[in-house]
């Protein structure tokens, strides 16, 4: 039997039951019995352990302090999964620049603004919050918790079984990761239900895959490594490869009815912190990747913020070609926001490092007409004369 025909069964054991799901209906989510207790030993210290973590996050600098903006993402949330089900759910928004949100047995979801830089509409970040609160709430912390002791322990008592030892541990481990996989297909699974009997498009969630693939592809481009389709499953892999959640996931949702996308009122709520998250991402060192991520952030239409950070990412780099792209850039963004003061002191810095004295100085003086208090106005004045 061919690997492609093996790949389309597979595809098909998963495509029928939440096929069947969406021809039947919303009705067909499970039951929710409201926030449960712990219940046993092991969930009861598994809690513990979330109400600790809770409390570190609380007090964690890295917490963004905007009330607006953490209504906004706890509405998204409500609209995807249902008023009763996101009640007892509190969310942190952390500043982190990596694609990541998760959620603990406690109740506590982090999301990370990696994640709200990359997602483009309201149906997509719903998707993602929705898988992490379908882990939830098949309390798939819990059974890990479980599978993980019982792995470590196996793992102990091979160290004594000589030349076999090696090989029970690592089926142990393999075991524990594999159980993993299949809890999130599961809960890839349930939040497409979720997404079905919500306001948003289904479709949403294999778009995000397929970008996160594109980026990473475009970061080992720009590093000069080989590129990967993720085609394939590693032996401790945790998670279904991105290319398989985005291949079933566009398959289950293909027949369900169009729905809103919300990406206008995304792009409002998330455009004070924009900037900001742009800055962090400009921080990985990741040249190509973030080339890709302004590039789909623009579409047909770059605006002020995003054509700074494109400068930006140009001029660090400093290659001379680099320099002269990055005056363009620069230029560009002032042309649709001449008060945008940070692009003023990049364009002089650029044209400075590529030999441009006197429109470089012209340009830190604007600057220092815009940001008369900035710390860096003395060695900024120093470069222009004054």
């Amino acid at each position: 039997m061919t690997g492609a025909l093996l790949r389309a069964m597979a595809l098909l054991a998963l495509t029928l039951p939440v096929a069947a799901a969406a021809a039947r209906g919303p009705a067909d989510l499970p039951p929710y019995g409201q926030a449960y207790q712990p219940q046993g030993t092991d969930e009861r210290g598994l809690w513990m352990l979330a109400d600790e973590d809770e409390r570190e996050l609380r007090d964690s600098k890295f917490l963004i302090d905007d009330p607006a903006l953490q209504a906004y993402v706890a509405g998204v949330l409500c609209r995807a999964v249902g008023q009763d089900r996101c009640r007892g759910v509190r969310i942190y928004l952390v500043r982190v620049a990596s694609f990541n949100a998760n959620m603990a047995p406690n109740g506590t979801m982090q999301v990370w603004s990696g994640l709200l830089l990359r997602v483009r509409s309201e149906a997509e970040l719903a998707a993602v919050l929705g898988h992490e609160f379908a882990h939830f709430e098949l309390r798939h912390s819990l059974s890990g918790f479980r599978r993980q002791r019982s792995a470590t322990d196996i793992a102990a008592w091979a160290a004594f079984l000589g030349q076999y030892g090696a090989t029970v541990q690592q089926a142990a481990v393999g075991s524990f990761f594999q159980f993993n996989r299949d809890q999130e297909k599961q809960a890839d699974l349930l939040s497409l239900k979720y997404a079905i009997q919500s306001p948003y498009s289904a479709q949403a969630a294999a778009h995000v895959w397929q970008r996160l693939m594109d980026e990473a592809d475009a970061t080992a481009l720009g590093r000069k490594q080989r590129s990967q389709r993720y085609d394939r499953v590693a032996f401790f892999s945790t998670h279904p490869t991105n290319l398989d959640r985005a291949t079933y996931l566009a398959a289950l949702s293909a027949d369900v009815a169009a729905k809103p996308e919300g990406a206008e009122s995304y792009s409002a709520a998330l455009a004070k912190w924009l900037p900001d998250f742009l800055s962090d991402q400009m921080k990985l060192n990741d040249f190509g990747g973030t080339e890709y991520l302004l590039s789909s952030l623009a579409g047909e239409h770059w605006t002020a913020p995003l054509l700074f950070a494109r400068a930006e990412l140009y001029r660090q780099r400093g290659n001379p070609r680099d320099l002269a792209a990055a005056a363009d850039f620069y230029r560009s963004a002032l042309a649709a926001d001449p008060g945008l003061a940070e692009g003023w002191r990049g364009l002089g810095l650029c044209l400075m490092r590529n030999r441009q004295r006197t429109e470089g100085a012209d340009a830190l003086k604007n600057y220092i007409r815009l940001r008369p208090q900035a710390a860096d106005i003395p060695m900024l004045q120093t470069m222009t004369g004054e």
